[in-house]
């Protein structure tokens, strides 16, 4: 006995008819009724008693309802966990701040060994936590705030900001800088930093307003053009890279931390021994 000959016996007790049962199995009617035929044979006894218009079970065919349809459900349930098996995931999407070290990403992405796909979306802590809140992605790399505390986070870093210079600049050897300091040098300004217009009012109240070489979103060329002489600029610890000295400004007090938030349906992202949360400390540390 197959597994089709139990579905057209099914087919032919849910619809009572020959020509239904065969339309909804797609197949001609002459070819199913050579098949209840072969069931019967094989099951040594008429299931079926046929009238005019339609059939009804028999004794025999009534008994065989239950298990043929115990049976069908089986075979799907069987189909439906290969088909979850081999389906392929769906990625994890991370919301990664712009000023997050391209290192530190870096290093975060080759650590990263869950079984998902990882989907990497740039964006502000604004638009992030838009993101979040829509469910267009899963978890957020970026700045923790006081509020984070209710919902689902971890944070991995905290660290302060400083004056980026070269290294062959005459301040370089500072061990702390006074606005006036650099008030004649010139500047380049980070579009990206989350504590821009703070930093814009920490020097005017200071009464420096140098000239700019470069504005830019791209941290990555802003701390190369800091390498190449042809400004300094303020940012987070961490950007800091080979061939740049930073130094702190007195009263240039400022801190950050980052962390991961996740959505508020996906907490097990925190938790210990999630993919996730341990690439981003190995890689943020």
């Amino acid at each position: 006995m197959k597994r089709a000959h139990l579905r057209q016996f099914l087919a032919l007790v849910e619809t009572g008819n020959f020509t239904r049962a065969a339309e909804r199995l797609a197949i001609s009617q002459p070819t199913l009724s050579a098949a209840i035929a072969e069931l019967e044979r094989l099951a040594g006894t008429r299931l079926f008693a046929r009238e005019r218009r339609q059939v009804r079970l028999t004794e025999a065919g009534a008994r065989l309802v239950t298990r043929a349809r115990a049976i069908e459900r089986e075979f799907r349930a069987a189909e439906a966990a290969f088909a979850d098996a081999t389906a392929p995931l769906s990625p994890l999407r991370l919301g990664v701040l712009p000023s997050i070290a391209t290192a530190m990403l870096s290093a975060t992405v080759r650590r990263f060994t869950g079984p998902q796909p990882l989907v990497l979306s740039e964006g502000t802590d604004a638009e992030l936590r838009r993101k979040l809140g829509e469910g267009q992605i899963d978890a957020a790399l970026t700045l923790l705030r006081p509020e984070d505390a209710e919902r689902p986070s971890l944070a991995l870093l905290e660290e302060g900001y400083r004056l980026f210079m070269p290294e062959g600049h005459a301040l370089a050897g500072a061990a702390m800088l006074e606005a006036r300091d650099v008030a004649a040098e010139t500047m380049i300004a980070r579009r990206s930093c989350e504590i821009l217009s703070e930093t814009s009012r920490w020097f005017t109240q200071r009464g420096v307003r140098p000239p700019f070489f470069l504005r830019s979103t791209n941290d990555d060329r802003c701390i190369e053009m800091v390498r190449a002489g042809m400004g300094v600029t303020t940012a987070p610890q961490s950007l800091l890279r080979e061939g740049v000295v930073a130094v702190p400004l007195a009263q240039y007090d400022f801190r950050r931390t980052l962390g991961l938030v996740a959505a508020r349906e996906r907490p097990n992202l925190l938790e210990a021994g999630s993919a996730l949360a341990d690439a981003c400390r190995a890689g943020l540390s």
